[in-house]
């Protein structure tokens, strides 16, 4: 007999425990994960009895999310709504009652709830309940350059469907992420708004308004993408700066002529061309060499150490950013025998299967800008209380190693050399020595082409970098469509001390040779 009532002393001892256990877990450890589950009503009802922290521009004035206090039944609830009506809207996100959340909305709610992990805020939350008052949310600062943003949204709407992104290379901090066309936040809760939203007209079909291009948007990059396969081809000694070639207009792959690109006269003869040249003039026909020289393994290798073929880090939703790389049937494709398997010619200036992200291009120009670092890009700058002390600073971190500072120095060397006298010239700065790189994709539609640029400056002590895409284009060349939106963006963040440093710079150099 005592032997069973030990037995069933210890069965229940081992029941309590297990009680104690999983109330402990499902209280603690897995609460902030069961409030983020969209499909959790209860927590979704509950959290609009929550003031939700204010989200700033990185100016701290400009707000782009707020609240409006409601009586509902005889309850109040705090709902958002939007004061710029479009700014950043995709990467701000929604927050309402019937669609749930998107963008930093939803992925940085913890914050903007008061129910993230920070002792300060559990305190002052636990406070905020137990005197019966409501439950304030932290703010949010972002990185969000008033001027660059409203300056890369506008252009971009004028242009045609299409995205920017600006970072300060040596930081990762996210200066500017236009999408176009935008979206209204505040349409969303209206009656029959969302879908005013979604049939929304653009330059393009479908216009997709909801959808973050410059983060999830996935195209061919065209002669930016020669950026990767100079790289390859410097890192690994094959050619070099010097190195010279023979340009016919075109090169042969797989039996067929692949010609340079249509000036509208026909196909540009260069002749005898150095890889700076090569590069200054977009040359098709000796990229293509050099990729049947280097094979798809190696190019592939080189893009993989920028971040292709990985998630970019950001603050916004795992499932709002793509990976860029080469894709078949559109899922992303890695093939194991890649210099069988995948056109070297063709992807070394950045078409056969290769679809990008206007972020990745983006972080391509930062790392070469930063001596070969890639920074982890950041949306925000920092996590404010409701009474305005500091939660949390968001420090920079690298996110890559993509080449050396040698190899970097040499990009650097070629990109300048397209704005001053190559294809990039319509991006020139009064004052400020700019680097970038001209794209023009090929999009199945003849004289239809995908307009790229990327950049950064000042090229000797850079703080801006970024990607300008312009979709389905007619005759539209990077240099001409992408270039001057991106001149725009850069001169709406350089400052007369950036210029200042650049004269003195170059004076210096100049009074050495």
């Amino acid at each position: 007999m005592n032997r069973q009532i030990s037995r069933v002393a210890l069965v229940g001892l081992v029941l309590l425990a297990a009680l104690v256990v999983a109330t402990t877990y499902w209280q603690t450890w897995a609460s902030t994960g069961l409030a983020d589950r969209q499909d959790n009503e209860i927590q979704r009802v509950a959290q609009f009895e929550i003031k939700r922290g204010l989200i700033y521009a990185s100016d701290g004035k400009t707000v782009l999310a707020a609240n409006k206090r409601e009586k509902v039944a005889g309850q109040t609830i705090y709902t958002r709504t939007y004061p710029t009506h479009g700014f950043a809207s995709q990467a701000v996100g929604y927050s309402t009652q019937s669609r749930s959340r998107t963008g930093l909305e939803r992925s940085e709610n913890d914050y903007l709830t008061a129910s993230n992990g920070n002792l300060g805020t559990l305190l002052s939350s636990l406070g905020d309940k137990l005197k019966g008052s409501t439950v304030t949310g932290n703010n949010l600062v972002l990185n969000l350059n008033v001027a660059a943003q409203q300056t890369a949204q506008s252009l971009l709407d004028k242009a045609g469907c299409g995205a920017a992104v600006a970072l300060d290379p040596r930081t990762g901090a996210v200066l500017a992420m236009a999408s176009s066309p935008s979206y209204d936040p505040n349409l969303v809760e209206k009656t029959n708004g969302y879908a005013q939203i979604q049939k929304l007209k653009a330059h393009c079909s479908p216009a997709a308004p909801l959808l973050n291009r410059a983060t999830q948007g996935l195209y061919p990059p065209g002669s930016t993408f020669k950026t990767i396969t100079a790289a390859a081809a410097i890192d690994d000694h094959v050619y070099g700066p010097s190195s010279t070639f023979e340009d016919p207009g075109y090169c042969i792959d797989y039996g067929q002529k692949v010609t340079n690109a249509d000036d509208q006269n026909g196909p540009e003869v260069y002749g005898l061309v150095n890889l700076v040249e090569a590069y200054e003039h977009s040359i098709n026909a000796v990229f293509c060499n050099i990729g049947q020289k280097l094979g798809s393994t190696r190019i592939l290798q080189e893009a993989k150490k920028f971040g292709f073929y990985s998630v970019p880090p950001l603050e916004t939703p795992a499932d709002a950013r793509s990976a860029s790389g080469l894709y078949d049937k559109g899922k992303l494709y890695d093939p194991k025998n890649a210099d069988q398997a995948v056109d070297a010619g063709r992807l070394a200036f950045g078409q056969e299967r290769m679809l990008v992200t206007p972020l990745q291009m983006a972080l391509v120009a930062s790392a070469v800008a930063d001596k070969g670092i890639e920074m982890k890009p950041q949306l925000v700058k920092k996590v404010l209380s409701p009474g305005g002390g500091t939660v949390a600073t968001m420090s920079p971190h690298t996110w890559k190693r993509a080449t050396s500072a040698k190899t970097a120095a040499d990009l650097n060397q070629m990109m300048v050399a397209v704005v001053q006298g190559g294809t990039g010239t319509e991006a020139q700065i009064p004052g400020v020595e700019v680097a970038g790189k001209t794209g023009t994709a090929e999009t199945g539609t003849p004289h239809v082409y995908d307009a790229w640029f990327i950049f950064y400056a000042p090229a000797d002590h850079p703080v801006v970098a970024g990607a300008v895409i312009v979709e389905n284009q007619l005759n539209g060349f990077g240099g001409a469509i992408a270039a001057p939106i991106a001149k725009a963006i850069m001169q709406s963040i350089l400052t007369p001390s950036d210029a200042q440093k650049t004269s003195t710079t170059t004076a210096a150099g100049s009074a050495g040779n």
